[in-house]
Parts: C-alpha cells; structure tokens; sequence
C-alpha cells in the first residue's frame, strides 16, 4: 500500500488560479536509497499548472508519467521535458497545461549522491536541465518504464534500481566534502568556513575549490541555502519573520528579508504561503533534517493515515 494525501494548494494571493490541488503518494516500503527520496504527485483540479519554484538544499529530478508539456522558465528561458534542477536556482517557475490529469514522480537526491548518479555538478549549479541531456537516451526509457508500471509501489521501486545503478557506476564526492556537506547540514548552516576546513583536515582555499566542483556551491553559499530551508519551513508553519531570524542564525530581520530575496525573488510573507512549500510535511516529512540526510534510515515515516485509493489526502 502507498502512503497518500491530498492538498489544496490555492492561496488568498492566488485563488483558484492555476494553483492545483495535488494528490501525493510516497513509499510505504523501508530500505529507502539514503540520500534519495521520492514522492508521486497527481493533480486533477486544473488543466493548468502554474507554481513557483522554492530552493531547498537538494537535487531535484522532476519525471512526467502523462504528457503535460510542463515547463521550466529561468531567468527568461524555458526548458522542457523531465526535468532537473541543481542547488538554488532563484525564479523558477514551472508551468504547464494539459488535457488530462497532470501526474509526475518527483525525487529529491542529496548532492553527495546527486554527483555520482547525475554525473554532472557544478554544471547544475541554480540552473535547470532537461534530464536526457545527463542520461542520454536511458532518461527517456526510464521514463516509458515509469509510465507503464502498474502501481506507484512499482514506480519507486524502478526508479531506487535506476538511482541505485547509476550510483554505483558513478564518481562519489571526496569524503572530506560528503564530511563538510554533513557538517553543514547539522549545524544548519552555521559553521564557519574555516572551521569546516580545519575539521576535514584541508585548506580552505582546497576545500573551497573541491566543495564547489562536486557540490556545485561554494561552502558559504551551500550554508546560506541550508540556513534559508530551515527559515522558509518555519515561516511556512506560521512564525513570524521576526522569530524565524533569530530562530535561525540572521543577524536580524532584514538580513532574512535579503536572503529570501535572493533565493526566491519573493518577499518572506509570499515564501510563507508558498504552494511549494505547502506539500512538504506530506510529501518531504520532517524536511530540515531528513531531506538532507544521507544516512541509512534517516527518512521518517508519513504520519497522516493511508486511505484505500493509496493517496494522502488532507
């Protein structure tokens, strides 16, 4: 059985206006890929989708299981087909119309794990791709594979073998840069740059370098994109812009104002209704920390009930 919700994701910015109302189905099985997690989405209230993107300290990799012709615009340019997206790309939106349903598997991969199985780092830094121009023609047969399996248990189950073969066969990061990325995560952003270095027993200007190369952010701009995950999930939940910056490591609040700009090209009240950040407690569970673990069963369990039909819905 899956696991499932169902979110209503208009806004008062925004009623009803190409903001769907997703279906979410997630895996009920353990053993998960550390590092990986995947969530199914299904949207049948509109035949229009139109989201902004919101950064999170993760590698996504977007598959469409129905033809929707969903989009990627950044920075005025438009990308089409499934679909990845590096670390912190700002102004994202995803838009796309479709005859029926839109349905998609979505798979969030910590960077360490991102640089073996997408072979590719630096060059995914704040830009999306299309995934076949990493993978070649195994993306679109990946794709059709995903598209004909009976159940969504069937689905993860296809997609964890292809995550799990193309990392094996991969490259991994050095492990004084999967030690820093680790680092970064459990202080949430605030270690110094020198001390991360003096820990992993490098240089800074070596780990500056290395970090960059197999990450695809220097280790200042990873922390701030770290830090502004946990700032945005607390605004999402309702804390003030005011707590959430001492809550969080900013000098004070304009300095949260600053970086939620530069993230999102959104104001802090727009990112706290965001309908991306709306699925999250459904989809991604307890995302500060488990999103960005690479640890052997660190990822939760969904807590809402299951429903006979396998989908969240709330």
């Amino acid at each position: 059985m899956l696991r499932g919700n169902k979110i209503d994701l208009r806004s008062a910015e925004r009623p009803g206006d190409g903001v769907p109302e997703w279906a979410i189905a997630t895996p009920s099985r353990d053993g998960r890929l550390p590092g990986v997690r995947m969530a199914g989405f299904r949207d049948r209230s509109s035949d229009f989708v139109d989201m902004r993107f919101v950064p999170h300290p993760a590698v996504m990799v977007l598959v469409e299981l129905r033809e929707g012709n969903l989009v990627a615009e950044v920075d005025g340019r438009q990308q089409r087909g499934n679909l990845v997206a590096g670390l912190a790309p700002s102004g994202v939106r995803f838009y796309g119309r479709s005859d029926r349903e839109f349905e998609c598997l979505q798979l969030r991969l910590t960077p360490t794990v991102a640089h073996a199985v997408l072979g590719a780092s630096s060059e995914l830094s704040q830009t999306v791709v299309d995934l076949a121009h990493l993978w070649g023609r195994d993306a679109k047969r990946i794709q059709e594979q995903l598209c004909a399996a009976r159940s969504w248990d069937d689905r993860f189950a296809l997609a964890a073998a292809a995550i799990g073969r193309r990392h094996e066969a991969g490259r991994a990061v050095d492990p004084e840069v999967a030690f820093a990325w680790r680092r970064l995560v459990v202080s949430r952003g605030r270690i110094r740059v020198e001390r991360l270095a003096a820990e992993a027993g490098w240089s800074r200007k070596r780990l500056w370098t290395r970090f960059r190369s197999q990450i695809g952010l220097t280790p200042k701009h990873a922390a701030q994109l770290i830090r502004f995950d946990a700032a945005a999930h607390r605004l999402a939940a309702g804390e003030s812009a005011a707590l959430v910056a001492a809550n969080t490591g900013y000098v004070d609040q304009s300095h949260l104002h600053r970086d939620i700009v530069a993230f999102t090209g959104m104001t802090p009240r727009a990112v706290a209704i965001a309908p991306w950040l709306a699925v999250d407690d459904v989809a991604w569970p307890s995302t500060e920390n488990a999103s960005l673990s690479d640890r052997p069963g660190a990822t939760p369990t969904v807590r809402q009930a299951r429903r006979d039909d396998g989908w969240h819905r709330c």
